[in-house]
């Protein structure tokens, strides 16, 4: 079985190219109930803030990894949706439409266009479950599955030398234990 690439979402929103413009849909202070920030609270000494020192980085390395991916992603003649959903169908039997939403950074609202595309392209198939005819089993056809392979190996080999560059192999295993402690971190509640 191949291993699926995590990859972050594309973002449609503002340009996160211009100097000073927050990269994201909103802003960090947009994403709680002002009541949770005083109102007369003073601004604290950032300067030797350990938290704030990497914010920029991990902001900065997000979009340059980002621009890259979805650049080579184009050439492949695909949008990054179309090959999420490609490269997390490969080498499976298929999954449901809840699952394959589950599996890929694809919203829910934008996944039925994106399977309605790739159905038209002849990419994927949607076949009604045998147990329950209310849920559809989403997968490869032959051409789907002929790119797959030539697309995944592709998009693997141009990614691999920019990690390489930056990581030892031992160094890679702390980067991905770091970035998903630090992603639990923000999706908790609290």
């Amino acid at each position: 079985m191949t291993a699926r690439i995590e990859r972050p979402p594309f973002y449609r929103g503002g340009s996160a190219s211009k100097k000073g413009t927050w990269p994201f849909a909103i802003s960090p202070l947009e994403s709680r109930p002002s009541t949770d920030y005083p109102s007369g609270m003073e601004l604290p000494d950032l300067k030797d803030d350990p938290y704030l020192k990497v914010l920029r980085p991990l902001v900065e390395a997000y979009l340059a990894f980002w621009r890259t991916d979805i650049r080579h992603i184009k050439s492949l003649r695909l949008t990054p949706s179309q090959f999420d959903v490609i490269a997390t169908l490969g080498d499976t039997e298929g999954m449901t439409c809840s699952e394959l939403s589950a599996q890929t950074l694809v919203t829910k609202g934008t996944l039925t266009g994106v399977l309605d595309r790739l159905v038209a392209k002849g990419l994927i198939r949607r076949d009604a479950m045998e147990r329950d005819r209310r849920c559809t089993k989403i997968s490869l056809t032959a051409k789907g599955d002929a790119l797959f392979r030539k697309t995944f190996a592709a998009h693997m080999a141009f990614l691999r030398p920019f990690f390489a560059r930056a990581l030892s192999p031992e160094e890679v295993d702390q980067t991905c234990a770091l970035l998903l402690r630090l992603r639990d971190s923000f999706r908790q509640e609290g």
